[in-house]
């Protein structure tokens, strides 16, 4: 019983479930709509200063190149305290002001702590979705899908375990997404490592898609408890009963873990049982070498000198290799576009509501179901992309393409305030907004090798505040403030100095989505030129490299360990042989 509670404490799986739990309070830049209002009420914000600091939110939650330079030469759980600090000193700070618990704070303050606070997610998925990718990189994007979709559900997570603490209070919001993430980093912060093994086969997939299960089940409990929340009032013991189902379903995962991590162990257990203690060691030996990646030697070749003379796609770029690729310029543009129309809207969704007439209740609905499709976007376009290019051989970037065309709907729902339409627009967007991730993250693997992976993976998203500062601060923020001072000066009113600047009706957002559509269409005709560009690349074995790679080497190693005790030369793998197979004529010789 030891050996096992040893095996599941150190084992991948535990260390998939704790990136869950992080993921999936790491959501707090998704859920600006459910607080933004009280910032801009007590603070008396007018709306271009409240996109400002928006946007500097979401600068900072995008902004991770630190987090992933510093993940490159220390273990996780580095960055993931540093985010663990900076998530807690953000979040409480900006409670503190809405509070009123410090004298008002200058916009440059405010925008500096929610900048941090945001910050602080670029080092929770640095340290825990990387880690994942690392240890599972030949279902990335499975991978990549599921523990972002943890994140795409956040926001109704944490609706739901926040209404069990505080109720229907928001003001006390912001120091709960002080306190929970900070406290969950801090619980796993040694469990999230990267975990050296040759132990890998097609079944991993076959345990994530059990996970997916049952978060599919989280996510279908939440939507339906969303949809009763809105039909009936709830008093705080049920909102703490509906908390405890959440939790419990958080947790599920737990009994799939023990599950694996057991067979794991008894195999190992049944190994070391049918040998003799000395070819026992060697057995123990070469099932766990270590996993000698791929490095090409440095050659003291200046890397300014090779930038612009990459590799073939899917090899190992250096960082400014793919800085100045062609197939990078091209990703980063697509995002700029995509990327800013949608969280233009999420961020938003507060004051759009407000303007068309929606109660703080259905804004707090229309939030929690843009997190839910938030997930639904990246379990669907990780999965389901994947699947496709196995299948079918078709090149990830035209998943893309059709998102961007996708969200075009989302946002003409909202340019032209359709009746019920925002809740339609709040799917739309929120699917499309989930599924921009693990499609951008996915490719940047694939397309520059995974040796730099930390750093690049944060390039990916450097190009969604561009985006966002051009469309919500200098569009929907300018237009916004125009047309709410066109309507006071309609009513002979004039602005109080700090008096909150708001508009009403639908033409509040209609000009800017107007705007933001026709973007995210450029958008997609840009991405077309990245299909173009890598239709030759999927319609190959794109994780042949890595299989040879680690066929090589785990030979390599097994026949130095097996000679250099006596017994011979092994049984190699055949070319066409199973893993299985190979283990059989391993124990058979030893």
């Amino acid at each position: 019983m030891k050996g096992l509670v040893v095996q599941v404490l150190t084992g991948r799986w535990l260390m998939v479930f704790a990136s869950f739990l992080l993921m999936v309070t790491a959501g707090a830049s998704y859920m600006f709509g459910i607080y933004s209002n009280d910032i801009k009420f007590v603070l008396g914000y007018d709306q271009t200063t409240l996109n400002l600091i928006s946007f500097s939110k979401d600068l900072g939650a995008n902004i991770g190149i630190l987090s992933g330079l510093i993940n490159e030469v220390t273990p996780p759980w580095v960055v993931l305290s540093v985010g663990a600090v900076l998530n807690f000193f953000g979040h409480f700070m900006i409670w503190l002001a809405v509070a009123e618990k410090i004298k008002k704070p200058q916009v440059w303050q405010m925008c500096l702590y929610l900048g941090i606070g945001a910050n602080s997610h670029t080092f929770t998925n640095t340290g825990a979705l990387v880690t994942c990718v690392k240890n599972f990189p030949e279902s990335r994007g499975v991978v990549l899908g599921l523990v972002k979709g943890y994140t795409g559900l956040s926001a109704a997570v944490i609706t739901q375990l926040y209404r069990a603490f505080y109720g229907e209070e928001t003001k006390s919001f912001l120091l709960f997404v002080s306190w929970l993430p900070t406290a969950l980093s801090f619980a796993f912060i040694r469990t999230i490592r990267v975990i050296k093994t040759n132990n890998r086969s097609g079944k991993d997939v076959k345990v994530f898609f059990k996970f997916l299960y049952i978060s599919l089940v989280l996510a279908g409990f939440l939507l339906v408890i969303i949809i009763v929340e809105k039909k009936f009032t709830f008093s705080q013991s049920q909102y703490a009963g509906s908390a405890a189902a959440v939790l419990f379903l958080l947790f599920l995962p737990l009994i799939v873990v023990v599950a694996e991590e057991y067979k794991v162990w008894k195999t190992n257990s049944s190994l070391a049982y049918q040998t003799s203690s000395s070819p026992a060691k060697i057995v123990t030996k070469i099932q766990n070498p270590p996993i000698q990646n791929k490095v090409e030697e440095e050659d003291g070749v200046s890397c300014w000198k090779t930038a612009f003379n990459p590799p073939e796609i899917g090899e190992d770029f250096t960082i400014l290799q793919a800085l100045f690729s062609g197939e990078m310029i091209t990703l980063l543009s697509a995002t700029v576009c995509g990327l800013g129309g949608t969280m233009t809207m999420m961020d938003n969704l507060g004051q759009i509501g407000t303007s068309l007439g929606y109660s703080l209740n259905r804004i707090s609905t229309f939030v929690s179901l843009a997190s839910i499709w938030n997930y639904c976007g990246q379990i669907t376009i990780g999965i389901g992309s994947e699947m496709f290019i196995t299948k079918y051989k078709l090149p990830r970037p035209l998943f893309l393409t059709l998102i961007l065309l996708l969200s075009c709907v989302g946002h003409l729902l909202v340019a032209f305030n359709v009746p019920n339409g925002l809740y339609v627009a709040s799917v739309v967007i929120g699917f499309c907004f989930g599924a921009f991730w693990p499609l951008i993250f996915t490719l940047i693997s694939e397309l520059f090798g995974l040796k730099y992976y930390s750093t690049l993976y944060n390039f990916g998203g450097v190009a969604s505040p561009i985006g966002l500062y051009l469309l919500n601060v200098r569009v929907a923020g300018h237009f916004y403030d125009k047309e709410a001072k066109r309507q006071m000066a309609a009513l002979g009113l004039k602005r109080k100095p700090g008096q909150a600047l708001n508009c009403i009706g639908g033409d509040c957002f209609k000009l800017s989505f107007i705007i933001i559509t026709g973007v995210t269409f450029f958008g997609a005709l840009v991405s077309v030129v990245l299909v173009c560009r890598t239709r030759k690349f999927y319609k190959g074995d794109i994780y042949k490299r890595f299989r040879r790679t680690m066929t090589t080497t785990t030979e390599s190693v097994e026949k130095e360990l097996c000679e250099s005790n006596g017994c011979g030369p092994i049984p190699a793998l055949e070319k066409n042989g199973s893993e299985k197979e190979f283990k059989r004529k391993e124990v058979d010789h030893v």
